[in-house]
Formats: C-alpha cells, structure tokens, sequence
C-alpha cells in the first residue's frame, strides 16, 4: 500500500518534469538522478552547496583529481615535476584537451583559474601565504614558484569538495572580473543544456563530444571519466514520497541522497541498491557579525547545551548510520583529535546558562532559518531552536526552501532586519577532516564564509598546522588547534552519520561509486 500511494504521487509529478522539455531520442541511454537539491548557482567558486560542487565534476575537470583511496592523481597534467627543495613546481598539461565549444586548453587557462580560486579557497589562500606564483611557461605547460614548502600542493590540486579548482577558459574569468562566471564551459565529460535546464524541475547533460579521457580506469575523480551515458537528467524532486516512489518504479535511477525516513523503505525493495555516501559531520553555523553570537562566551554556552545524540535522532538516520557522539570538530574514524572536547561530552544546561549570562546575553531575537525542503537539516534546525530555548535565548524561526537559505545565508544584515542568527547544516568527511579542509573553521578576520568567524589565535594555529612537516610536531599543533576551537566555539558539531545513495540495480559499473559525488559518468543502462 505504501509503494502503491507514493507511486502515484511520484507519476503526476514526474508528468510535469519529463515533460517540460524536449525528450531524448529513443536510442539514447538517459540516466535519472534526483539530486539533494535544487541547483541555483552554477559557479562552484561562489557557493559551497553540494548541488553546485557535483554540477562542477559534471562538466568541468581539475588538474589533479583523488583516486578511491583518496589520493591525488594527475589528471589534466600530463606529467610534473619539483625540485628538491620543492619550491619550484613546473607541469605539463595533456595534450588533446579541448573544451566543450573545442577550443585548446591551455596553460594560460590553468594559470588563470588557479589565480582565481587561490584567492577564494583556503587552501589557495594559504598556498598564496607561501608565496605561490603561477606562470603560463608555453602553450602546455605553466609553472608555480613557492617563497617556502608548502606541503599539500598535491591534495590542494586535487580537491574536489568546497571550492574545487577546476580549470575553465582564461576568456570567460576575465571577463567576470571578479565575479561570477555564469558561462559554463568546461572540459568535462558532460555538457550543460541551459537551453533544457528549467530550474526547480530539472537540469540536463549531454555527453561531451571532445572530451579525451585518460588511458587509466576510473577511480572516483580520477582516471578515465568519458561518460557511458548520452545523456543526464537532474529530476528536482523536493517530496521525498515523489521521489523514493519514481526510484521504486523505475521512473528515476539514482537518489543522490536519501531522505533519512526512506532509507528502510528502499533498502527493501528488490529493484534498488543502497550504496555507502560517505562519512558526514552536522552542523550549527551562528553569526559572529551580530549579538548574541559575536561573544566567545554566548557560542560556547550554545555548544555546552548541545546533545549530538538528540541532534541525529531528529535528521532520521538510522541507528546503523549514526554515532551517538563524535568528540572532534574533524571527522571520527580518520585523523582525529579530542584535544579539548571533554567538557562538551554531555549536556550541561547549567554551565550553558551561566555562559550565556555571562555572556552580557540581553534578550536579542535570535534567528534560526529553517530548510522546509531538506527533511534531516529541518530536524536538527528545530532541534536547536529548542535548545537555545532550553537555556534562556529568545528565538525566532524562519522556514523557507534550501536554496533560498542559501542565498540568505551570504548576507550581512543584522538578525531583525532581513538577516540572521544560525542554520543548520552538513560537511562531508572532505571539507571538514582538517584544520585546513574544515571550511567552517577557518577564522581569518575578513573571510567570506557564512557566519564570518574571526579569531586571530585560531588563525595562526591553523598556519603553523600547514607550515609543519615534522608529524609528531604537527598532531601537536593539530590539538592545540582543537583546543582554541573548543574555546572560541566557531560553530557546533551536532554529531556524526553517514550519507546514502540509492540506485536501481539494473544500472552498470554500481561498484565504481564510491564517495558522496554522484558518479553518472561511470555508469551505464
């Protein structure tokens, strides 16, 4: 009865998607993927929404890429090399690599991307606080001249998650400026339709004609990535009945990640597979622009009150997919650290309170919007309301679509006047096992991060974590970071589960996808 009640709700609003545009010829083979989101921005520079960063691997490539076990593959670059003080990087690019409209990619091209994103990423920022220099040799090759080691140059080319650097033409970032290159032109495995894509329906793909995959296997970003399928077809499907119902009859073929109350239901059905999405640490973001949360002590009377355990129930996961308590702002299971997290291991309303007061906490409205499209962040987000309450906070909610909290969450206005306080959100393992990959923690005065932390203490840890290549020397730099985060509390880790993915087991090549990035580009139907 369940199957039969969401499979007609799936079918009427398939009707209105499917048939909003022109329809694939019958030959083609089309693959259906209900991403986590609608997409708003097309700029994987601009925003470091999940829906944007796997839009970005569809269509464009990075110079280096991570292979399944994580580690950084060429994969533009043909070849390179370093000298052995590794203050000077010299690479080759491959040759045959052309864009979606066939130009050459170019060394001018790389250069002009790579300025571009060092001065977005934190990884570019800290590779330009080592004094990187990145110059166009010839026509495919470019060099980067360093003022003293830098040692993640590697793993900062081949990020794939919150501001990737991928490589788009020299052309298009000059004329932007600096803002927003909204032309998509990139050298990926699939192209963008725009004259297809209807937002808040669907977002569509074709196969890239020019695109020169590398002679390697693919392993999650790296390798071979010419697409098997003709065609993609991003179905927006914010009812979670709808969709788990369209996967159930065969009308979509992925969910890129499932609502956590669907999760027992497919794991049931015959016809579907559940697939591992990665490791996921929760989160509150407050803004530390305006009361209460520009005070140290009002945040960390916040992260006192928190109960991770209470967080995960209410997003949903299963008991199977979640820990009950993860004492780290870095990701548990890998390089993790519990320097400073002991007295944040339980509830203490009590010691909440008096920080709050303390705090010179005097009754501002505090803000919490709402995502009334994402089920597990719609959970935990009331599930702080009530906490703030719980130690004495005056909240307000506003509920509102994912994306337009995203677009929200970029301004500056204070709470009471089109602003506001905190949301709710999620990292994947990538962007957040780190000092340097956990975005939500990096505290220089001045970023443009949602919730603008600034901690000048934090800051210098975080710099002396990236400068140190000694190991033991560098864990110790590691906890004494943790421990200033636990200080200054630049958000709140509401616990750690573990994503899924859903897909019809009639689908080829399953056991290539491995990570939270959809990888159409390896199967086939």
């Amino acid at each position: 009865m369940i199957i039969r009640t969401i499979a007609l709700a799936a079918s009427f609003a398939l009707l209105s998607v499917l048939g909003a545009a022109p329809a694939a010829s019958a030959q083609d083979k089309v693959f259906r993927l209900v991403p986590a989101s609608d997409l708003k921005y097309l700029d994987p520079l601009f925003t470091t929404n999940y829906v944007t960063r796997n839009f970005a691997h569809m269509v464009y490539e990075t110079l280096f890429a991570p292979d399944s076990q994580g580690v950084p593959q060429p994969q533009m670059v043909d070849s390179y090399s370093v000298s052995d003080d590794r203050l000077q990087w010299t690479f080759t690019l491959r040759t045959g690599l052309k864009f979606h409209d066939g130009s050459d990619v170019t060394a001018a091209d790389a250069v002009a991307s790579l300025k571009r994103w060092t001065a977005m990423d934190s990884y570019g920022r800290a590779m330009t606080a080592a004094g990187a220099q990145w110059m166009a040799l010839d026509a495919t090759r470019f060099s980067l001249t360093l003022e003293k080691p830098f040692g993640l140059v590697l793993e900062a080319l081949a990020k794939y998650s919150s501001l990737p650097p991928v490589i788009m033409p020299e052309r298009l970032i000059k004329a932007a400026g600096t803002g927003v290159v909204d032309d998509v032109v990139g050298s990926g495995p699939y192209m963008f339709k725009r004259d297809e894509w209807v937002p808040g329906n669907k977002v569509v793909f074709v196969r890239n004609p020019h695109y020169v995959g590398r002679k390697e296997a693919p392993s999650f970003l790296a390798g071979n990535r010419g697409g098997l399928l003709d065609r993609v077809e991003w179905i927006i499907l914010p009812d979670s009945n709808s969709a788990a119902a369209a996967l159930i009859n065969g009308e979509v073929d992925m969910i890129e990640q499932v609502p956590p109350d669907y999760i027992e239901t497919l794991r049931k059905s015959p016809d579907v597979k559940i697939l591992p999405a990665g490791a996921y640490q929760g989160a509150l973001v407050v803004n530390q622009l305006h009361p209460p949360f520009d005070k140290p002590l009002a945040r960390r009377a916040l992260l006192h009150a928190i109960e991770q355990k209470k967080f995960l129930t209410a997003m949903g996961y299963p008991r199977d997919l979640r820990m009950d308590h993860c004492a780290t702002f870095f990701i548990c299971g890998g390089d993790d650290s519990t320097a400073g997290a002991e007295p944040f291991m339980k509830p203490d309303l009590a010691k909440a309170k008096q920080l709050l007061t303390a705090s010179g906490y005097k009754g501002e409205k505090v803000v919490v919007l709402i995502p009334t499209d994402f089920q597990s962040l719609q959970g935990a987000g009331l599930v702080a309301v009530q906490t703030m309450k719980d130690i004495g906070m005056n909240v307000e909610t506003q509920s509102m679509d994912w994306p337009s909290l995203v677009s929200r969450r970029v301004k500056k206005d204070r709470p009471d006047a089109g602003g506001w306080s905190a949301y709710a959100t999620h990292g994947v393992a990538a962007s957040i096992d780190s000092p340097l990959n956990n975005f939500m923690l990096g505290a220089a005065c001045g970023n443009s991060m949602p919730g603008w932390p600034c901690d000048k203490g934090l800051d210098e840890l975080r710099s002396q974590w990236m400068q140190e290549t000694d190991p033991g020397k560098r864990r110790d730099v590691r906890d004494a970071f943790q421990r200033r985060a636990y200080e200054v509390a630049p958000y709140m880790p509401l616990g750690q589960f573990y994503g899924a993915t859903a897909v019809r087991k009639n689908i080829k090549h399953l056991e290539l996808q491995t990570g939270d990035v959809p990888m159409a580009w390896t199967f086939d139907k």
